[in-house]
């Protein structure tokens, strides 16, 4: 079972955090299929994963790097990453539909026909596409744990770790013995 050491974030930062100091945990469709797990309700189900829906998910977060990388400070995003996104979002194209449950009522939520790595491809290139064009994407911080390169969006102005408990008591202890050391 691969433990994601981040989740709970905006989708777009939810896949950019996949890739880790540690490795790629969603490299092969185990790793990806429970990622999907941890993403459950904010994607359509894909059912089985393979290497397909590996590759596709891979593609989209190879683009979204360096999009919100040239953002983040202002930038211009690098067409080819542009061109990535676009391309991902065109081949799975959303309609509205409409639905009723007795739970919900009537419903509006966007269908898409198309095979399940397309799909999921472009619903991750249009989650980092909403999330690039969001006022706050200019928010993002890279946790400050020496070790870490994952991505958050601070809850609080002076947070600065991605996991508190994790990267921040990892610090915290680094800081106490650099000042209690030895002579």
């Amino acid at each position: 079972m691969t433990s994601f050491p981040l989740t709970g974030e905006p989708l777009a930062l939810d896949l950019l955090n996949t890739l880790t100091a540690a490795g790629d945990l969603v490299a092969g469709p185990t790793g990806l299929a429970e990622w999907l797990a941890e993403q459950a309700g904010r994607l359509t189900p894909v059912g089985e994963v393979g290497a397909a829906e590996v590759a596709a998910v891979r593609a989209v977060r190879e683009a979204a790097r360096p999009a919100l990388a040239a953002v983040r400070s202002g930038e211009r995003p690098p067409d080819g990453a542009l061109r990535a996104l676009n391309e991902a979002m065109a081949g799975a194209p959303a309609r509205r539909e409409l639905a009723w449950t007795a739970e919900a009522g009537l419903t509006v939520a966007p269908h898409r026909v198309a095979v399940p790595a397309r799909r999921l491809a472009a619903e991750l290139a249009e989650a980092v596409a909403e999330f690039l064009t969001d006022p706050r994407v200019g928010s993002v911080r890279g946790c400050e744990a020496e070790d870490c390169v994952l991505l958050f969006l601070p809850l609080h102005p002076r947070r600065r770790w991605c996991v508190a408990s994790a990267c921040g008591n990892r610090a915290r202890v680094a800081r106490y013995y650099a000042r209690h050391k030895l002579p």
